[in-house]
C-alpha cells in the first residue's frame, strides 16, 4: 500500500451557511479548497434558501465560478428521513445535484421504524441512479440513526452508503458506543467522505445542547479534543475531507474568507499528523 495518496480537501456548506453557494465557491478557492458541498435544501424554516435549480439564475453564476476556480461540487445536502413521503423533495435534489456535478447527496436517519427506512433509502438509491448520485446516510448523535453501526447496516441492505461526521462519531454514547471504532474499521468500504471538526471530549448536556453544537459551534479541527488524525488515518488514503465546523462567533469576527482559510489550515494539521500515523504504521509491518 502506497501511503499518503493526495487527499481532496472540501469546505461543507454548514461551515459558511449564509453564504450563497457562487461566493462560498470563491472563498473555497481562495483558501486553497479543492470541492464544496452545497445545501441545494434548507433544513430549517430560518435558514436562507438557494434555488439551483436547472434554469436558475444561482446555478448559472455557480457553474460559471467553478468552471473559471476549478472548485467542483462533491455533495449535496440536506434530507431527514422521517417516515414522510419526501420523493418528490429528493428528486428536485437530484436534478440540483446532478446540475452541479455532485456524486452523493447527505441524508439522516430520524424514522424510528428501521424497515422503513430502509425501503425509503432503497428508492432514494434506485432514483439516484439516474442522476449519478448516491444517498450517503450520516449518523446524528441526536436522531435514531445514530451510530456508524445502525447507519452501515440500512446502507447495505438499501444499497447505499455512508458519511463519517467526526462531531456525531464522537457524541454517540448509546449501546454499543464502546465498537464505535471497530464499526469503523469494518465498513470503511462504505465511506466516500469524512467530514472534519473538532470539539470538547465532554459532551454537551441534553439533546438541545448537542443540537446548538452541531449547527452553530464547532471547533477547528485539531483544536479540540476528538483526536482527529486517528480517525483519518483509520480510513483509505485518497479519501477526501470536508471542513463541516460552523461557528457563527468565529465567522463574525474573522469573515467568511478568514474563516475559511483558518479551517484549510486546521485541516491540514490533522492530515499531516494522520500521514505521519500511517506511515509509521506501514513501516512497523514492513519490519515485522
Amino acid at each position: 500500500m502506497t501511503p499518503n495518496l493526495p487527499r481532496p480537501v472540501g469546505l461543507a456548506q454548514l461551515s459558511l451557511l449564509n453564504t450563497a453557494p457562487p461566493e462560498l465557491v470563491g472563498i473555497a478557492a481562495e483558501a486553497g479548497f479543492d470541492f464544496i458541498g452545497v445545501r441545494v435544501r434548507p433544513v430549517t424554516p430560518t435558514e436562507r434558501p438557494y434555488d439551483l435549480q436547472p434554469g436558475s439564475p444561482l446555478l448559472r453564476e455557480t457553474l460559471v465560478l467553478m468552471q473559471d476556480t476549478g472548485v467542483t461540487v462533491r455533495d449535496i445536502e440536506f434530507l431527514l428521513l422521517d417516515g414522510t413521503d419526501q420523493r418528490d423533495a429528493w428528486l428536485r435534489m437530484m436534478e440540483a445535484g446532478q446540475a452541479l456535478g455532485a456524486s452523493s447527496l447527505t441524508v439522516a436517519g430520524a424514522d424510528p421504524d428501521s424497515s422503513r427506512l430502509v425501503e425509503t433509502l432503497a428508492r432514494m438509491t434506485e432514483d439516484g441512479r439516474g442522476f449519478g448520485i448516491t444517498p450517503t446516510l450520516e449518523a446524528i448523535s441526536y436522531q435514531p440513526v445514530a451510530s456508524v453501526a445502525q447507519a452501515a447496516d440500512a446502507a447495505r441492505r438499501a444499497g447505499c452508503r455512508i458519511v463519517i461526521d467526526t462531531l456525531h462519531f464522537n457524541r454517540f454514547i448509546g449501546s454499543g458506543a464502546s465498537r464505535q471504532w471497530e464499526d469503523l474499521s469494518a465498513n470503511t468500504d462504505l465511506v466516500p467522505l469524512l467530514q472534519l471538526c473538532d470539539g470538547p471530549a465532554e459532551r454537551p448536556a441534553g439533546r438541545d445542547g448537542l443540537v446548538m453544537e452541531s449547527r452553530s459551534e464547532r471547533e477547528v479541527p485539531g483544536e479540540g479534543g476528538f483526536g482527529l488524525a486517528a480517525v483519518v488515518a483509520a480510513l483509505p488514503d485518497g479519501l477526501p475531507v470536508s471542513a463541516e465546523t460552523p461557528s457563527d462567533r468565529r465567522v463574525a469576527e474573522l469573515g467568511g474568507l478568514g474563516w475559511a482559510r483558518r479551517l484549510r489550515s486546521g485541516v491540514d494539521a490533522v492530515l499531516a499528523d494522520a500521514a505521519e500515523r500511517r506511515a509509521t504504521t506501514l513501516h512497523l509491518a514492513a519490519t515485522k
